[in-house]
């Protein structure tokens, strides 16, 4: 689950005046419980304004909405986990290349991320079902964990149509659906014939071409603390996707213990690390979307270790006594700014 990376902020610090930035059309808006900014640089291509452009982008969030949101309750997605039935259920095909990539990336972790992980979600009040306000009992846990599983869950794509092991499976998009937003609009610009944009929708961004300064997308990636915002460290995001996922604003307190929206799928817990956060670059945002979710939940160690064997773009920070420490991997270091 994405945590907020300063984009829009970072880009006006670092972004100089110039001829180009004059002519550079900034769009923003609200959806999908969250914030939307676009930076785009036209051309003579381009024959829809920026009224015309707005209106499609919020034609495609609302879909996505309507495909995948678990906070509504007649989305495609919700509909699903409420059909009590082990049957084929039609879906539109947007879902099924989201739920295609999630279940991809659930082999590649052996289950670390895994989308029907719902139920556990909900138990501990990081859903849409309750609010979090204190750990759920053992019980409650275990029952929730046998639910969950990506083995349970079955795609095909002509007819497009999802199938459950298992009647009560659930499935929680919210740790990939807004990279796909994020692409969508993506392939839109390009349609359009824009070449140079900015894309980001909650903290998950993508950029093509050259910002309008005139060099490759600057971004920065948010200090992990609770409360106010700062840049941690800033970096190039070259035609590519970005995603940050953290514990840092997510999360309830019990008894001086500290529980984030991270759960830990093996035991049904959540995750017990020092990893505040961790940003990936992929070739597309629905891709980095994922990751970031996977390998937040492995923590400081495993995901280190696994993004180093598998070679993925990620920078992780983790709490120790003395602060915060960081790591890059070695494909991600060409992409950091030097402060």
């Amino acid at each position: 689950m994405p945590a907020w990376i300063l984009a829009l902020a970072f880009f006006a610090l670092l972004t100089a005046c110039s001829s180009q930035e004059n002519t550079a059309v900034h769009l923003q808006g609200e959806s999908m419980g969250t914030t939307w900014h676009i930076t785009f640089l036209p051309n003579p291509r381009l024959t829809k304004d920026a009224k015309a452009l707005r209106t499609d982008i919020e034609a495609i969030l609302v879909r996505i909405d309507e495909q995948m949101s678990n906070w509504r309750k007649d989305s495609e997605i919700s509909r699903f986990n409420q059909a009590q039935v082990t049957e084929w259920f039609p879906v539109s095909l947007d879902l099924i290349k989201v739920v295609t990539v999630a279940q991809q990336v659930s082999q590649l972790s052996n289950g670390v991320y895994d989308v029907t992980v719902g139920p556990l979600v909900n138990v501990w009040g990081f859903g849409a079902t309750k609010k979090a306000e204190a750990k759920p009992t053992d019980a409650e846990i275990q029952a929730a964990l046998a639910k969950v599983g990506y083995q349970k869950l079955f795609v095909q794509e002509q007819p497009p149509a999802l199938r459950k092991a298992v009647p009560e499976l659930y499935v929680d998009l919210a740790s990939i659906a807004p990279g796909y937003a994020v692409d969508l609009i993506g392939e839109y610009f390009v349609q359009q014939g824009i070449t140079d944009y900015m894309v980001e929708i909650g903290g998950e961004v993508r950029t093509l071409g050259k910002s309008p300064r005139g060099d490759n997308w600057r971004i920065g990636i948010e200090k992990p603390v609770d409360l106010g915002s700062a840049v941690h460290q800033g970096m190039l995001l070259i035609n590519s996707g970005l995603s940050t996922s953290g514990d840092y604003r997510d999360f309830f307190m019990e008894n001086g213990k500290r529980y984030s929206h991270t759960i830990d799928t093996s035991t049904g817990y959540t995750a017990s690390h020092s990893l505040a956060s961790v940003s990936v670059v992929a070739e597309n945002a629905t891709l980095a979307d994922a990751y970031s979710t996977m390998l937040m939940a492995m923590g400081e160690v495993k995901g280190k270790a696994f993004a180093d064997t598998h070679q993925l773009k990620a920078f992780f920070i983790w709490r120790t006594d003395k602060g915060f420490e960081t790591y890059a991997t070695a494909d991600f270091q060409p992409l950091l700014l030097k402060p």
